[in-house]
């Protein structure tokens, strides 16, 4: 009897589950939208519904950030240098809020808090009869994991950001080249080119409006210039830099300059275009001795030997 009431009571568990759930979300879209209508009233203003759901869930994310970002502060480096070369690397990376080295540090903590003690459950729980040694191989390597697994993908974030900066440059100097030769000064001629790049090359249109805020707010052209080619991490927008910087220096053209430094970088784009291009036969060798040879060795030799087979089958009978 016992055993026929089981089947019941997990399906009454559920059911009863499954409606607590329900009035649960009844009643969470209820009260957003009661406080929704509340901040309209109060404000005079009109709130979306669509952000007053999303308004609880906005918060639980800043409070998680929040919590990685005094994490981060307790386990992540005190040494000045230090913190300045990861917040740089935070900086090329695009991600440029004041706490993001904070949180990148307490999310790395956390995340080989949860690999290593994961993997510790796992063993003690599912994997019983696992060794010492295994387990002891797995804790390490999983908190490794953790902790320069995000130190990795930081590092193809930055190398894809230089990347598209690059690819995006030579655009950016050909309107500075019209903008200048037209009688702009630098300063306008950036702005510009800020607003003209923001669909076609959005990361250095973002980079030329820090410059221009910059510029704006009264720091020397100089040392924005240095500042830009900091935050970009670009050789080839470093010796730009230095150029207009040397060329404000000494009273010398920068429409010129800017020409020849045009010229020559859209001729480095075309060369790494050129050599992506010439890798392309050696890279697609691997998939064509995997997949396609056999499958031709398959379509030409197996009708033969379909056939032998039935050679030697007909010549033992």
């Amino acid at each position: 009897m016992s055993e026929q009431m089981i089947p019941l009571i997990a399906a009454a568990v559920g059911f009863v589950s499954v409606l607590l759930a329900g009035y649960g979300l009844m009643g969470y879209l209820g009260g957003a939208s009661d406080s929704a209508r509340l901040k309209e009233r109060v404000s005079g203003t009109t709130i979306k519904r669509s952000e007053a759901l999303a308004a609880p869930l906005t918060s639980a994310f800043g409070n998680m950030l929040a919590f990685f970002g005094r994490l981060g502060t307790r386990i992540g480096p005190t040494e000045t240098e230090e913190i300045d070369k990861n917040r740089l690397r935070l900086i090329q990376a695009g991600l440029r809020k004041p706490d993001s080295y904070k949180v990148f540090q307490g999310l790395k903590g956390c995340l080989a808090l949860f690999l290593a003690g994961g993997f510790l459950a796992a063993r003690y729980l599912v994997f019983t009869d696992m060794s010492i040694a295994v387990t002891a191989f797995g804790f390490v390597g999983l908190a490794a994991v953790g902790v320069y697994g995000p130190e990795y993908w930081l590092s193809k974030k930055v190398a894809k950001r230089k990347l598209a900066l690059s690819d995006e440059l030579p655009d950016a100097l050909d309107l500075l080249v019209v903008c200048v030769e037209a009688g702009m000064g630098l300063d306008q001629a950036v702005d510009r080119v800020c607003h003209e790049l923001r669909t076609s090359g959005p990361i250095i249109s973002s980079e030329f409006k820090l410059l221009t805020l910059e510029l704006r707010a009264g720091k020397a052209r100089t040392e924005a210039l240095r500042s830009l080619a900091e935050r970009a991490g670009l050789d080839d927008l470093n010796s730009l830099t230095s150029l207009l910087i040397q060329a404000d220096a000494f009273g010398i053209s920068v429409g010129r300059t800017l020409r020849v430094y045009s010229d020559a970088m859209r001729v480095k784009r075309s060369q790494r275009a050129e050599e992506k291009a010439a890798r392309m036969p050696v890279l697609l060798l691997l998939p064509l001795v995997a997949f396609i040879l056999p499958a031709l060795f398959v379509v030409i030799l197996g009708p033969a030997v379909i056939m032998s087979m039935d050679m030697f089958t007909a010549m033992s009978k």
